[in-house]
């Protein structure tokens, strides 16, 4: 069954109706394993055109285990929303939704580029895009927007949590031996432990999973 979540039609368009919604949605995000067999991952991720005014959106879906490419596909959309940190999800979204509505098949398992419950509010991209589908989401971050952490050891499926106010929202984990960590965070529907489990055996000889590779390659052209 394909995908077909509509973009809600009071989509904000400010800061102050941004952040209202996401006080609002914040509470719905489950942080418990509700991920059941997983046959199909997808990959998101948003490129910008013509100085930021065009939102290019790819979604990928792959084979799991395998990781060979089944599915894709690119939209571009009117961007309607600045770039301002910490309110990602208002600007990428709407074209994510268009792009995952493209897909005839209905992933089991969403990695996002961006974050998750790692977020001031607790409801960065992953975790808005997992309520508005009620697909599992994990949030795969290249940089840290908030918490503190130590450095994970050097090898590949080494991890320290991530902490803000002493509460941890996400994972410091090493993809690759000797190469930057990358951020996850539960999304929607996934517990931590296993969105680590699956972005390790999501990605194979290079620091980011072979969803976001893919995603990356449409979206950015």
């Amino acid at each position: 069954m394909p995908v077909k979540p509509a973009i809600p039609p009071d989509w904000p368009t400010t800061v102050a109706g941004a952040r209202k919604i996401q006080e609002q949605l914040h509470g719905q995000v489950v942080r418990k394993n509700m991920l059941g067999a997983v046959h199909w991952v997808a990959g998101i991720d948003v490129g910008f055109e013509k100085k930021g005014k065009i939102t290019r959106a790819a979604a990928v879906v792959l084979r799991f285990p395998e990781l060979t490419l089944h599915e894709q596909a690119v939209v571009r959309i009117p961007t309607c929303f600045p770039y301002i940190p910490g309110y990602l999800s208002f600007r990428e979204i709407p074209g994510v939704l268009q792009a995952l509505s493209q897909l005839q098949t209905r992933p089991d398992l969403i990695l996002c580029d961006g974050q998750g419950l790692a977020h001031p509010r607790r409801f960065g991209l992953a975790s808005h895009l997992g309520v508005l589908t009620n697909l599992p989401t994990i949030g795969v971050a290249k940089s840290r927007l908030i918490g503190t952490y130590k450095e994970p050891g050097v090898y590949k499926g080494d991890w320290e949590p991530l902490l803000d106010k002493e509460e941890t929202v996400g994972a410091v984990l090493r993809t690759r031996d000797n190469v930057s960590p990358l951020f996850i965070s539960i999304g929607h529907r996934v517990s931590l432990k296993v969105a680590i489990d699956y972005v390790l055996r999501c990605t194979t000889r290079y620091r980011l999973p072979e969803t976001t590779r893919w995603a990356h390659k449409l979206a950015s052209g």
